[in-house]
């Protein structure tokens, strides 16, 4: 039955009296209304997607000096642009769609509140409109806000009204979620959460947390600007925003580890290693991982030595252990189910069998590998006291993350788009050819782009946020010209790295209105071997198969972190002399 406010044939699913249909991938109970939210979150984030990489054009043209595209107050402008389009609005729109898969959709129920979540969802558009025509409209005296608009900077009023506005819209579209968290658990007290609702819930929690920070951020900056309250103390403002700053990236981490879990266990027959030890590693992120925070106040002296060192050391630990349980459960999980399907011969024969040519697959692994490689273990370095000096406020800062928030979070967020196309909209890919290179195009080019943005920040102290630096710094003799070459290999690859997101924007658009629609039996290329049933099997438990590959890629692992851990200190000794 078609749904009454249905464009372009997208919400046209056919539905049993009782509102239900049954997936034929993931065998699942899907509620209309559960699945239309779903769609209405993900198409709005896949817009903020399109908007936001116009200006990664933009910035990266201006970056990449031999094309100087932009003067340095248009560079600030467009560069707050794509900062809060990609990581804040492409982001938060698809993490509730994610809330509502990982709820409703997973656990077999509607979704409650039907209007509060639509409620939401204007509150959410209305503030990123908001928080877009701020930044376009700034003007002399106000500053272009860039992601973190920190006091006493003269950042335009409209910008903190509309980061408040969707900050409160994000809250009311996280109500239905909750509500079907505490409607699941009244009538099933006894029955465990499925991995990806506790995933989810966990996700839910974390954001909570950064919401706040961010209300207690940019509230009272709001008030200061409108001239209600004379002064604001920038050092509170500081610690505050960090909340939100770096825990919507935390957000982002955890959002994408339960789209890990969920695709490798559909279309590739994983299993969970250990109920216990993924859902302790999702606890240790519930205390821990919004503690990373304090690492971009390294450098402020408003805070004690001992409280960087705890919070970036010894309490952060936690967080970087439940990372590393991850690192292995996941993989792991993957190899034992694989191999339980006859799918694993020799050391690494469940990976080199698994489905790489389809992209929903191939975007996760590439997403665990480079998140990994890239962002996970950089973000270990440049949160440690000592070595983030040498990181802090360089364009190696950039190249991390990017390494976290695209390579691992947007590459993930593109699978899980791909996989809702085919399952939820029922469209095919109007290529396959071009759906299964995406993955592949888009991981390689931005890896590259992002190894250059490191090399160039630790190497020669390039700064981030600066439109021109190569030449020379504009009011002295200082010349960085020699990390020109590198600058050269990452403007090329930025370019292919942004015409691999165009061709996922126009594979995903074009699919959705060119696409044939999925028939009964068309997506079985999406199932796992042998189906997901065997997963249920109680006489032939996943600990009966063998994990050696997967040990032996957590070696791997572990060896490229001692070898980039030591490099990092190594590098730090030549700036800073130790000893006698």
């Amino acid at each position: 039955m078609a749904h009454k406010l249905d464009v372009l044939g997208l919400f046209d699913n056919e539905y049993r009296e009782d509102g239900f249909r049954t997936c034929s991938v993931t065998g699942l109970e899907v509620h209309r209304s559960a699945e239309n939210h779903i769609k209405l979150f993900g198409l709005t984030a896949v817009v903020a997607l399109l908007y936001g990489g116009i200006f990664a054009f933009t910035v990266a043209m201006t970056r990449w000096e031999v094309i100087g595209l932009l003067e340095p107050g248009a560079f600030y402008t467009h560069l707050s642009l794509h900062a809060w389009n990609l990581l804040i609005f492409w982001m938060v729109f698809m993490e509730i769609a994610i809330l509502y898969v990982g709820g409703p959709m997973v656990l077999g129920r509607r979704l409650p509140f039907t209007k509060i979540a639509k409620a939401g969802w204007l509150v959410m558009a209305a503030g990123a409109v908001l928080v877009n025509y701020a930044i376009w409209t700034t003007e002399a005296p106000n500053e272009a806000p860039l992601l973190t608009a920190y006091v006493p900077m003269p950042i335009s009023p409209l910008f903190y009204a509309g980061a408040i506005v969707f900050i409160l819209g994000t809250v009311v579209a996280a109500l239905p979620f909750f509500a079907t968290m505490w409607f699941e658990k009244r009538e099933n007290p006894g029955k465990t959460l499925p991995l990806v609702s506790f995933a989810a819930f966990v996700t839910s929690i974390i954001a909570v947390e950064a919401l706040v920070g961010g209300l207690l951020a940019f509230g009272p900056a709001l008030l200061w600007r409108l001239e209600i309250i004379e002064w604001w103390d920038a050092a509170w403002y500081r610690q505050m925003y960090w909340i939100i700053g770096h825990g919507t990236q935390q957000i982002n981490l955890v959002a994408m580890i339960a789209v890990w879990y969920f695709v490798t266990h559909v279309v590739a027959g994983a299993e969970v290693a250990s109920e216990k030890i993924s859902r302790t590693a999702f606890i240790l992120y519930l205390f821990f991982i919004n503690l990373g925070a304090a690492h971009h106040l390294l450098s402020d002296p408003a805070v004690s030595t001992g409280w960087r060192i705890w919070n970036t050391s010894y309490a952060f630990y936690g967080a970087t252990f439940a990372s590393l349980i991850h690192a292995f459960t996941i993989p792991a999980g993957l190899e034992a189910g694989r191999r339980k399907r006859g799918k694993g011969g020799g050391l690494f024969g469940w990976l080199t069998s698994a489905p790489w040519s389809n992209p929903v697959f191939s975007s996760t692994i590439f997403s665990i590998i480079l998140f990994g490689f890239l962002g996970g273990i950089t973000g270990v370095m440049m949160g440690q006291l000592q070595l983030n000096m040498t990181w802090h406020n360089t364009f190696a800062t950039v190249g991390h993350f990017h390494g976290t928030v695209v390579l691992g979070t947007t590459v993930a967020f593109m699978g899980l788009v791909f996989f809702v196309i085919r399952t939820m909209f029922m469209r095919q890919y109007i290529s396959e050819r071009l759906a299964a290179i995406q993955p592949y195009f888009y991981s390689a080019a931005m890896g590259v782009a992002v190894l250059m943005m490191m090399y160039v920040g630790i190497l020669y102290g390039i700064p981030r946020r600066t439109a021109e630096v190569v030449e020379n710094i504009p009011g002295t003799e200082f010349s960085l010209s020699a990390a020109a070459p590198l600058f050269a290999v990452f403007g090329i690859f930025a370019l292919l790295a942004i015409a691999g997101g165009v061709l996922f924007v126009l594979v995903a658009v074009g699919s959705l209105v060119f696409g044939d629609r999925v028939e009964n039996g068309d997506n079985a290329d999406l199932v796992a071997d042998g189906g997901l049933g065997m997963a249920q099997d109680p006489d032939d438990p996943v600990h009966a198969y063998e994990m050696r590959g997967t040990f032996v890629l957590c070696l791997v692992f572990l060896a490229a972190f001692v070898i980039t851990y030591l490099l990092n200190w190594y590098l730090l000794t030549q700036l800073w002399s130790i000893g006698a």
